[in-house]
């Protein structure tokens, strides 16, 4: 596991841990199809439809209805990675019972947001190409901001300063991106 640290030492953001080559790109490529072969939607948020596909497992969160529910368990093909996730972030595997996976096509980006209150740990592994996941909080003067590349194959961990107090999003990319997230509850 590293930190991100700025030139004096000091962690970029606490809480926020990061590490790249998690996956051999074999692995990415099988991950990467296994996900192009499950049936994704598109993100819906209060009416509105986003870019970037995705399908829950373990758990789901309707923002539509603003409802948390149990959904269809995590396939076994995500078990390797999630195994992989929880030895990065030291958590028992078993917490991380919920898994995002997203098809980022050329022109999806997320907004900015903290993942949802039922929710503690997030872990998330990047695939196809980088992004910039940025961060930013509230200040008297306006916004702290922090800014962190994922390389294709990385993953990173939110706990706590980094998942509670800061938003974090990615910007619309050009290219395709593809990310597993493994979520435990709160």
């Amino acid at each position: 596991m590293s930190i991100m640290r700025d030139l004096f030492d000091t962690p970029l953001l606490p809480g926020l841990a990061t590490h790249e080559g998690v996956l051999s790109a074999a692995e990415e490529s099988m991950l990467i199809a296994q996900i192009d072969a499950v049936e994704l939607e598109p993100f819906r948020f209060q009416g509105w439809t986003g870019k970037r596909l995705t399908r829950s497992f373990g758990w789901t969160y309707d923002f539509d209805r603003a409802s948390f529910a149990p959904s269809e368990p995590l396939p076994d093909w995500l078990m390797p990675l999630r195994e992989r996730a929880a030895a990065f972030a030291r958590l028992d595997v078993a917490s991380l019972v919920q898994a995002l996976v997203i098809r980022y096509d050329p022109g999806a980006g997320i907004g900015w947001h903290r993942d949802r209150p039922v929710f503690e740990h997030v872990v998330g592994i990047s695939l196809g190409n980088e992004a910039t996941m940025r961060f930013r909080r509230r200040t008297p003067s306006g916004f702290e901001r922090r800014s962190v590349p994922l390389a294709p194959r990385s993953i990173y961990h939110l706990s706590g300063e980094a998942r509670h107090d800061w938003e974090h999003s990615i910007a619309p990319l050009a290219v395709p991106r593809w990310s597993v997230t493994f979520r435990s509850l709160l």
